[in-house]
């Protein structure tokens, strides 16, 4: 299992971020799909890092209804707010969309392990700080996201900001029910505008993946 490839290890060769996994205790813990990585205002000293697999933010309202904050995938952190902050700032849960692992780091050693890492150190703060920004603008998209009236805006700009994060046209999404749990919409309703904007040629799809045909688009 390599770590060098995580955003958070950038700039670090792997023998550098075994001396790090080292100094810092950090442990992998693996989760099978459905499982929770943190509930809601769970005490947790750990920053996570997905390692293998997806996840969402899932937050419940006083009824028990989910919402779906946004989901994870590959190198993103888990539990910053809870680790850094307190149990209380973290009202949200992280559930496994799939087997995944997670390299949980102990906050307290991270802090304080910056003179036996030296240089290794700073650049793994430097990728901390900047994956803080990262979750910000997740949470700017998502809101950008459910301002849009209806199924089809919001699908549209959905895949337009999983084109910029993944780079291509031809972008990975998760099934129906995960889908309309993201957009925050009825998944037949969801399906339905899914058929149309296909048949209007604006939409292709395969099975675990869409892409838009932005010439289409109005």
């Amino acid at each position: 299992m390599s770590f060098s490839e995580l955003a958070l290890f950038r700039g670090l060769q792997e023998n550098e971020v075994d001396v790090f996994v080292k100094n810092t205790s950090s442990v992998v813990k693996r989760y099978n799909k459905g499982d929770f990585a943190l509930k809601p205002y769970e005490a947790n000293p750990n920053i996570g890092v997905l390692v293998e697999g997806t996840a969402e933010v899932v937050t419940e309202d006083r009824y028990g209804h989910e919402f779906i904050g946004h989901s994870l995938e590959r190198g993103a952190l888990l539990g910053s707010a809870s680790a850094i902050l307190s149990p209380e700032y973290s009202p949200s849960a992280v559930k496994a969309l799939s087997a995944m692992s997670v390299l949980w780091i102990p906050y307290r050693a991270l802090i304080t392990a910056g003179p036996k890492l030296g240089r290794i150190h700073g650049i793994v703060m430097k990728n901390l700080l900047e994956a803080f920004c990262t979750d910000k603008v997740l949470l700017m998209e998502k809101l950008n996201i459910l301002s849009q009236k209806s199924i089809r805006e919001r699908l549209i700009l959905y895949l337009l900001q999983k084109e910029r994060r993944q780079r291509k046209e031809k972008v990975t999404v998760p099934g129906r029910i995960q889908l309309a749990k993201e957009l925050e919409c009825n998944r037949s309703a969801l399906t339905r505008e899914i058929t149309l904007m296909k048949n209007e040629g604006i939409l292709s799809e395969g099975t675990d993946w869409m892409c838009l045909q932005k010439d289409k688009l109005e």
